[in-house]
Parts: structure tokens; C-alpha cells; sequence
């Protein structure tokens, strides 16, 4: 019996779909391997990954010719139940309308206003406060607006970990600060510029920039950048 037809639990972790998924990233498995994670195991004499290659080879080792297989012959192939076939054909589904959907445009930071026109939807007439942060590359292209904070009427709690965190995990350049005041105040409070300065400093060990904070209300905006106080 061929290494093909063995259990992949018999399989070195290295060889395993699973975790070559998880250590190695996504694009290494081949389409068999892929295949194989969705449908979960093989059968007796057969591993997940040669039943996928079976199937695959039944359709000219084409993707697209998979996607055209119903549920009823998909099941036709030994060690396919009706649950393994719908698997297949709904990951193959949702693949075909993820191709055809449009990819939404991420606005480029130009100025402290741009920041305002984007967040103030968000956070202008919210009745407590919210700290987010808009993680940017190095064309200032917003790669992630996320709330870091929800608190009260007069402040939020921010864990500046989790900021770094996101920025590194997603290959942030530069990042904006935004939090509302629900008061209509435009003016920092000592924490917020205290806070500010703890985030810099933070940054500057990671090489990450601080472009700006914004303070948003209602109606307008403050920003630390513009006024110099940064």
C-alpha cells in the first residue's frame, strides 16, 4: 500500500494539510490538500488527500470543472457521503462569488479632514465614547479602521498592547488616533494628551508613526497634528 492510502494521522505533522496550513501559510497546499481539509478524512483504504486527487483527476485537475460537480456526483466517488460532497460544493461556491464580488476601494489619508469625512458617521452622535485606530502602509492607505475602546460618557479605557498588536499583524506603516467626545467639547483633556504621548513613545520602539489624533463631534473635529500638538 502507497504512503497515499495511509491514515494522514499516520502522516509526519509536517505532511499533514492542517498544519502545514497553520505553519507554513495557505498558498503552500496544493489543490488536493485544500480539498482534503474540507472534507475532514479519507476512508479505510484511501487518504483524504488521494481522494481529492481522484476527484481532481476526473476533472482534468481543473477547479473550475470541480465547481461544476452536483452533490449527487460527487458522492459517486468511494469515500464521498452526502456531507463531504455538499462541503465541496459550497467551498467551491463561495470561491466562485468571492471572484465576482468588487473589492472596496480603501481610502488614502491626505489630510486630518479626510480622517473626519470617514469616522464621523461612526462616532459623531454616539452618547459615550469610542477609540479607534486607523492602521495605514506607507501610501497612507488605510488598511483597517478599528475600534480599540467603548466606555462611558467621560472616558474609555485603551490597552496600547492591543494596538501594537493589530499594526503588526497586519503590516501597518502609520497609524491615526480617533476617539469621539460626546460632549461636544473640542478640546484635549491631560488624559488624552497623556494618553497620545504613551502611544508615540510605543510606536517609536516598533518604527510604527503617530500621524495624528483626531478628536470628533457632532458637527467638527480636533486635530492634534494641525494644531502642533503631536
Amino acid at each position: 500500500m502507497s504512503d497515499l492510502n495511509i491514515s494522514i494521522k499516520n502522516w509526519s505533522e509536517a505532511d499533514r494539510p492542517r498544519e502545514k496550513l497553520l505553519n507554513k501559510g495557505k498558498k503552500i497546499l496544493t489543490d488536493a490538500e485544500l480539498m482534503a481539509i474540507l472534507i475532514g478524512s479519507g476512508s479505510r483504504n484511501e487518504s483524504a488527500v488521494s481522494l481529492c486527487k481522484r476527484i481532481l483527476a476526473s476533472a482534468d485537475i481543473n477547479l473550475n470543472n470541480v465547481s461544476r460537480f452536483s452533490v449527487q456526483q460527487l458522492i459517486k466517488f468511494k469515500g464521498i457521503g452526502e456531507a463531504k460532497a455538499i462541503s465541496i460544493v459550497a467551498s467551491l461556491e463561495l470561491g466562485r462569488r468571492q471572484k465576482h464580488q468588487t473589492v472596496p476601494v480603501k481610502p488614502i489619508i491626505k489630510s486630518s479632514n479626510d480622517v473626519f469625512l470617514s469616522m464621523q458617521p461612526i462616532l459623531g452622535d454616539l452618547h459615550h465614547e469610542e477609540f479607534w485606530v486607523l492602521f495605514l502602509n506607507n501610501s497612507n492607505k488605510v488598511l483597517q479602521e478599528k475600534m480599540m475602546s467603548s466606555g462611558g460618557q467621560t472616558g474609555t479605557h485603551i490597552d496600547i498592547r492591543l494596538i501594537f498588536k493589530t499594526a503588526l499583524e497586519i503590516s501597518a506603516i502609520a497609524i491615526i488616533l480617533v476617539h469621539n467626545h460626546p460632549s461636544g467639547k473640542l478640546e484635549p483633556s491631560a488624559a488624552d494628551k497623556q494618553m497620545t504621548n504613551n502611544i508615540k513613545k510605543g510606536a517609536e520602539t516598533l518604527s510604527l508613526k503617530v500621524l495624528d489624533h483626531l478628536i470628533v463631534t457632532e458637527k467638527d473635529y480636533y486635530s492634534f497634528a494641525d494644531n502642533g500638538v503631536l
